[in-house]
């Protein structure tokens, strides 16, 4: 066979190469794309989950242990200078993932007195800092910074962030003396020489405790001041000389732009050794495992899903390889025959298609691999599964050319019935499809990896629905047909016994895997969401919480003043309280619990007016009676009293107050009830009975339409000050300032960072993908029968059908078909996500909510509109193909032209 006799073939049947082609362009292009894409999404959700994390949680902190003997370093350079080193002794990946680092050298606290603050009657407490960073990381609003050499006899020069300066009220030149307690070592002199502000309050250099940007206010009357400030290396080296006793910390931050994302697993295990490597006579603490685990265990998550939904789309790529091919070998029926006929062999015919598919299929697939290069991000080892990819796709058209029947006949005239080998296979499919379920469920799976077995069932159950359904579906069609039969009008009758008659099985099934993909990542996507909705709605349960310490009872009407607020529900929480056995305090031997007390009905009406699912058990509707309050537990507490004899009458203090209780109800979790708690106890508020001591709200839950959150806090910290100042306490200590949570806010953090944008480019990329496939596969669909539909209406036509019964007659017989294909696909669809959801560790995206699916009219509207979006298309195919046949050259030409 020559090349350019190979060419003119292609060309002659140009079409049918070119969808081949494309075919393989769109494969290699997710081959060589997708691994980008995920890559890609994969770092920079590592990157927000890190930025996200407090600094506990990011950084690596070495300090100097109680029992480091010799090894403390005997001034601040030596300090210093170990930066470096210590670097170099952690674990390679560990080292690598560093991205900024930070040397801390401070000086006890010490009474800071002065001219300045002697006027004002203020009272400080000063520690001195040298941190060599802040010069970088700050600007200068006046004065200087500390001279780095000054004489000993001299005072100690330091700089103050602008708002320590300002509630301390001192200026550069402020003269000053620092005393410290209890260290033999006589004040110091200390002069203020520079005023500085940070160029960036998020810079990671601050985050050092105490806060060297802002002073810590008193925390009571009497109470000073907790202030740092900068000062020189030498300077506190001069303070060591004098038997001062200096802390050292070295800082180092862990990035999500330096952690190797591939080798989560040896970061996190090189984070946990930390402590067995550190040198000794240093203490290592360290949180950055945490948020790496969370990370990895989401991207685990994540990595299957998409395994399962890059099954779906790589499955019904390759039937639509196999309808092209086979569409395309039925069209050259004719020409296979006419080549056996002249002593041509089945390798003949192989041996000519297999060179037409290669000349196709490698240069698609080479363009579709570069086209996939572009995409950023970092490649992944995907070349040898393009290479296989290609080689398969080259190979459906010979096999295809060898399984097709030399024959011809009259199939719209003969009955077809499913051979013995046929529905053998189809059988078979089906047992398969059911074991691999079976096992699936009891065996489980490994989160991260690509299992085959994960991968395997929704492609077999959707294969095997299918089958079943389109072995089912004729006979209610034939049921029809009969009646349509008795009927005026032939468009009914001919139409529903062409459908009952269809022979067009394989291509549906593809229409069906590819919406069951579509279906199966929305109604996925749809739970995700109802979950992280359920889970804001556990952390706030109405539109927005304020929590405080201890608020006026009357906050709630003044809250419930304000503009746009229209319920209010009070709540008091008190944790680490330990169960007692009398009213007395007699302690029962149980483990501390947290307790809440909610105003049930309260609270019901904010849920109901926020539009939240709260549903609030029987006992959190009590009202005030004799007897033990019902009270909701958790299961470890509900143990816990059991095991004791107290689940009927125990007691727990609230606010100075005891509480006789009994266990009324076990439940997991309660909305206001932090996210995590295992022991926690909750209270119908409004049933409390009198006390010498009324308890007092802690927080409110608030719904309502446009709340000003600054105004809610206003009016929060004014009940405080109320509650303050009305003498139900005693102690003069400041309230902190009341928080304020909204609903969308907490929704927002649910739904952000980490591996979520992985997953939004899986469901986005499944339903699109599986949608556009689905509708290509339905043009398949139409196509098969197409020549047979034409030979028909060409005859119809010859004998009177109008173009409106011809328009008509194709609608009836695809309705069928169309509707049956993506309705199946839609209920399989919705079936895979029972099967799998509680194998796939969703509740990694929800905050630990767990991910139920659930029924959902928007997903059903949208099968419709998909349907007769589907409907609508199969007839424009249909349309356009019969326009091209030109339906009465179909008749003249023959029965197979």
């Amino acid at each position: 066979m020559s090349i350019g006799a190979v060419v003119r073939r292609i060309r002659a049947y140009g079409g049918q190469f070119l969808l081949l082609g494309v075919l393989t362009l769109v494969i290699t292009l997710l081959i060589s794309g997708v691994p980008r894409i995920t890559n890609r999404l994969t770092e920079q959700g590592l990157r927000e989950h890190m930025a996200q994390q407090l600094p506990a949680r990011r950084d690596i902190t070495y300090t100097i242990a109680q029992d480091a003997g010799s090894t403390v370093p005997s001034n601040a350079h030596a300090g210093q200078s170990r930066l470096d080193v210590l670097q170099e002794t952690m674990p390679a990946q560990v080292r690598h993932a560093v991205s900024e680092r930070w040397y801390v050298a401070d000086s006890p606290m010490g009474r800071l007195t002065g001219p300045d603050l002697k006027r004002n009657n203020i009272l400080v407490d000063l520690a001195l800092r040298a941190m060599p960073a802040v010069p970088d990381a700050a600007t200068l609003a006046d004065g200087r910074w500390p001279a780095d050499e000054v004489p000993r006899d001299e005072p100690t020069q330091i700089a103050l962030s602008a708002d320590t300066a300002r509630k301390l009220d001192l200026r550069v030149g402020s003269e000053l003396r620092l005393a410290l307690p209890d260290s033999g070592v006589p004040p110091a002199s200390v002069v203020v020489v520079g005023i500085f502000t940070p160029n960036d309050q998020s810079d990671g250099v601050w985050d050092s405790l105490p806060q060297l940007l802002r002073a810590a206010e008193p925390q009571g009357d009497g109470q000073p001041f907790i202030a740092v400030g900068l000062t020189t290396i030498s300077a506190l080296d001069h303070q060591a000389a004098d038997g001062v006793w200096l802390t050292h910390s070295w800082r180092y931050r862990i990035s999500g732009d330096a952690v190797d994302a591939t080798r989560l697993d040896a970061t996190i295990d090189e984070l946990q050794r930390l402590a067995q490597t550190a040198p000794a006579g240093l203490k290592v603490v360290q949180g950055a495992d945490v948020p790496l685990r969370e990370f990895r265990d989401a991207l685990a998550s994540a990595r299957t899903l998409l395994a399962v939904i890059a099954a779906g789309v790589l499955a019904t790529l390759a039937g639509l390889v196999l309808l092209a091919a086979g569409l395309a070998a039925r069209r050259r029926r004719d020409e296979f025959a006419l080549l056996r006929a002249r002593g041509g062999g089945s390798t003949t015919v192989a041996r000519r298609t297999l060179a037409e598919s290669l000349l196709v299929a490698a240069p698609a697939a080479a363009i579709g691999w570069l086209l996939g290069t572009l995409v950023p991000g970092a490649p992944g080892t995907t070349v040898p599964y393009a290479v296989v990819a290609t080689a398969l796709v080259a190979l459906a058209l010979p096999l295809a050319a060898l399984a097709t029947p030399g024959g011809v006949g009259r199939r719209d005239l003969v009955r077809l019935r499913p051979s013995a080998r046929r529905l053998t296979v189809e059988s078979s499919l089906l047992v398969l499809a059911g074991l691999a379920v079976v096992l699936l469920r009891r065996r489980g799976l490994t989160l991260g990896e690509v299992d085959p077995l994960l991968v395997a069932v929704p492609v077999l159950l959707a294969v095997a629905v299918a089958v079943l359904v389109l072995r089912a579906y004729p006979w209610p069609l034939q049921l029809v047909s009969r009646l349509a039969a008795r009927a005026r009008g032939s468009v009914a009758f001919l139409g529903t016994a062409r459908a009952g008659r269809s022979v067009v099985s394989t291509p549906l099934v593809v229409v069906v895997l590819a919406i069951a993909t579509a279906g199966f990542c929305a109604v996925v996507s749809s739970g995700i969401e109802a979950s992280r909705d359920r889970a804001a709605s556990e952390r706030v349960p109405g539109d927005a919480l304020i929590t405080g310490e201890r608020l006026a009872p009357d906050t709630a009407d003044a809250l419930s003043g304000l503009p746009g607020v229209r319920a209010v529900a009070a709540l008091a929480s008190e944790p680490g309280q330990r169960p007692a056995r009398s009213i007395a305090g007699l302690d029962a031997g149980i483990n501390q619990v947290s307790v809440l007390a909610v105003d049930g009905p309260a609270l019901a009406r904010v849920g109901r007016t926020a539009g939240r699912e709260l549903s609030l058990p029987p006992a959190m509707r009590a009202e005030a009676g004799d007897g033990p309050l019902p009270a909701l537990v958790s299961p470890a507490v509900a143990t816990d009293l059991t095991r004791a004899g107290l689940a009927g009458s125990a007691f727990l203090s609230l606010q100075g107050q005891r509480y006789e209780f009994r266990v009324a109800e076990t439940v997991e979790s309660f909305p206001l009830v932090t996210p995590g708690t295992e022991r926690f106890v909750v209270l119908p508020l409004q049933a409390l009975p009198d006390r010498r001591t009324v308890a007092v709200p802690t927080g409110f839950v608030v719904a309502g339409d446009d709340l000003d959150t600054e105004a809610l806090r206003r009016t929060a910290d004014e009940g405080q000050q109320r509650y303050q100042s009305g003498g139900v306490v005693t102690g003069g200590e400041r309230p902190r300032g009341a928080e304020v949570q909204t609903w969308a806010t907490s929704r927002q953090r649910v739904g952000e960072g980490g591996a979520n944008g992985l997953l939004a480019f899986g469901f986005v990329s499944g339903a699109a993908g599986g949608t556009l496939l689905g509708l290509l596969a339905i043009a398949f669909t139409v196509l098969a029968g197409a020549r047979a539909r034409g030979q028909v209406l060409s005859r119809l036509r010859t004998l009177g059908l109008s173009r409106r019964q011809w328009r008509g007659l194709l609608l009836v017989e695809l309705t069928p078909l169309v509707g049956v294909a993506v309705f199946t696909g839609a209920f399989v669809g919705a079936l895979l996500p029972l099967l799998l959801t509680p194998l796939l560790g969703l509740s990694a995206f929800t905050s630990g909510m767990p991910v139920r699916v659930a029924f959902e009219p928007g997903l059903v509207a949208a099968v419709v509109a998909l349907g007769a979006l589907a409907l609508g298309f199969a007839v424009a195919i249909e349309a356009l193909n019969n326009r091209r046949l030109r339906l009465g050259e179909v008749l003249r030409l023959g029965e197979e032209s």
